[in-house]
This record gives structure tokens, sequence and C-alpha cells, in this order.
């Protein structure tokens, strides 16, 4: 099983726009990729570590699925589409992850 993992890393200047995301790129996401993911989480930065401070991240988004090669197949058709979308929430350049799932002892 795998994690896929996009970061937002917060930016002075920067804008998100969470409603958009939640409400509409987050479900064309769900709707484009289908049963190949397992589970589905967004997570909006509200504060770091410490009271008052800005959060590093403004959004995270993670995904899991089987493989790296089913989700990348299935995102493959539509990672146009996707990245389009992306100027009508944020103007931050999204860093992606890949992470194997394990568990601990």
């Amino acid at each position: 099983m795998i994690k896929i993992s996009i970061l937002y890393p917060s930016k002075p200047g920067s804008h998100f726009d969470a409603d958009y995301y939640l409400n509409v790129h987050m479900p064309l996401v769900i709707e484009l990729l289908g049963p190949v993911l397992k589970s589905t989480t967004a997570e909006i930065g509200v504060s770091g570590g410490v009271p008052d401070q800005a959060p590093p991240y403004a959004a995270i988004a993670c995904f899991t699925a089987e493989s790296t090669q089913i989700f990348t197949e299935a995102l493959a058709p539509h990672s146009e589409k996707l990245m389009a979308d992306i100027p009508n929430y944020t103007d931050i350049e999204p860093v992606v992850q890949m992470s194997e799932l394990r568990l601990s002892k």
C-alpha cells in the first residue's frame, strides 16, 4: 500500500482557497480516480507547533492506493485537467511525495 501526499507549503503573500479546494477540487479528484483510491483526506493548516505560529503547510491532501503503478496509471489520463484546476484555488506549487506504508512493530 502506498500513500500519496500533496503538500502546499505556506508562503508569505500566497493564497489558498480552502472552500474551493474542499468543495470542487477534491471531489473532482475522487470522481476521476474513483476505485483506485482506498482513502482520501484533506487537511487545512491552522497553526504551527506553537501558538500564533503560521502553519508550515496551507493544506495537505493524502491518498492511499495499492501501488504507485496503479495510482500513476489512473492519474495519467486526468493529470492535465487536475493541474489546470490548481490556479483556481492557489498560487502555491504543490510538493508531491509517494511513500510506502508500513506497520511498526
